[in-house]
């Protein structure tokens, strides 16, 4: 079985960013709805700037910042689940963190429509109505 354009679009976002490189939005609808559920900066920008702008924000606490995908499950023929974890360093605390996170991207010809990110994995499976281990 060969995988969707989706799932292909989701696994080469998250390369990238396996490499904190979050400089590329060729991938993003222009009018992306990017959500951040939890965490130190809630957020909803829209379109690419703003999501740009608060990416941007984001990033300027840490050193270094990365996300590995350990996972990608494709929810349906919009919506893929990517499971990662998140490592980095504080810039000015010099604290390590590891968390892990959950994404779920909303794709529509080739594009990211909407991007969540949330900050907890339960909260995401329990907005998903999802299991850990699958479903």
């Amino acid at each position: 079985m060969t995988d969707s354009p989706n799932l292909d679009l989701a696994r080469s976002i998250f390369a990238d960013w396996e490499r904190s490189d979050f400089g590329s939005a060729a991938w993003a609808d222009p009018e992306i709805d990017f959500v951040i559920i939890g965490g130190p900066t809630p957020s909803e920008p829209h379109g690419i700037p703003e999501m740009a702008r608060g990416l941007r924000e984001f990033l300027t606490v840490w050193e270094r910042y990365r996300t590995d995908a350990e996972e990608n499950r494709e929810l349906d023929d919009e919506r893929i689940l990517v499971l990662t974890q998140d490592t980095a360093r504080g810039r000015t605390s010099g604290a390590e963190t590891e968390q892990m996170r959950a994404h779920v991207l909303h794709l529509h010809d080739g594009k990211v429509m909407g991007l969540v990110l949330y900050w907890d994995r339960d909260r995401d499976f329990a907005d998903l109505g999802l299991t850990p281990e699958g479903d």
